[in-house]
């Protein structure tokens, strides 16, 4: 059970740390309350499922070839600096959560955060190197009905934070002024362009070095 536990934490810190997603669910809670914030969130959980399962399946090499690292750091950070300048174009129709106004529909959040996870080669290395490891360790050492527990414990770590961040973000809407909600909507929209630049840039480094 420890080790279940252990597994849920593995999930946790894997979606903790501040990156484009969380970036897009603040903004997504700020502007369009919990449910949009939380399905950005969940097309990003997919989109681990779907790494998940490549690496699973073995057919890992055919990401770690320069060409495709090269196309999603691109891919990725241009999808990552539209998303930002939207965010930060939209930053001033925020209103008050009593002047509820249009809400992007429910699957376009989830599909920006599908596309966010999909296109972000540091999801990739992060499921190659650490779901790579507890695959081969489990395997070898439990077999496969004790590694579909521990992907499943992964993955109530990831959506439980999921949940967390929507909660916050949609709660932030309700308690803080237009003003500091205009702010935080800003930053985040910084966020996604900084990773933006930051993933053109890897893009561009991997392009001239081949």
């Amino acid at each position: 059970m420890g080790i279940f536990f252990s597994y849920i934490l593995l999930g946790l810190s894997l979606a903790a740390p501040i990156g484009p997603v969380n970036a897009a669910q603040l903004d997504r809670g700020i502007k369009g309350g919990f449910f949009p914030a939380w399905f950005v969130g969940l097309g990003a959980v997919a989109a681990d499922a779907f790494y998940m399962l490549i690496v699973y399946m073995g057919v890992v090499h055919v990401l770690d070839t320069p060409f495709v690292k090269t196309f999603l750091w691109l891919f990725g950070g241009f999808v990552l600096i539209y998303t930002g300048i939207e965010s930060m174009i939209s930053a001033k129709e925020i209103k008050n959560a009593s002047n509820e106004r249009y809400v992007e529909p429910l699957y376009k959040s989830f599909f920006a955060g599908f596309i966010m996870s999909i296109t972000n080669p540091l999801t990739i290395l992060f499921w190659l190197g650490i779901y790579g490891s507890v695959l081969a360790n489990a395997a070898s050492s439990y077999g496969t009905q004790t590694l579909i527990i521990y992907s499943c414990a992964i993955f109530i770590g990831l959506l439980t934070w999921d949940f967390f961040m929507a909660a916050v973000s949609s709660s932030f809407r309700k308690l803080l002024n237009e003003r500091i909600l205009t702010g935080i909507a800003v930053i985040s929209g910084l966020a996604l362009i900084g990773f933006g630049l930051f993933f053109g840039w890897q893009g561009i480094l991997l392009l001239f070095h081949h």
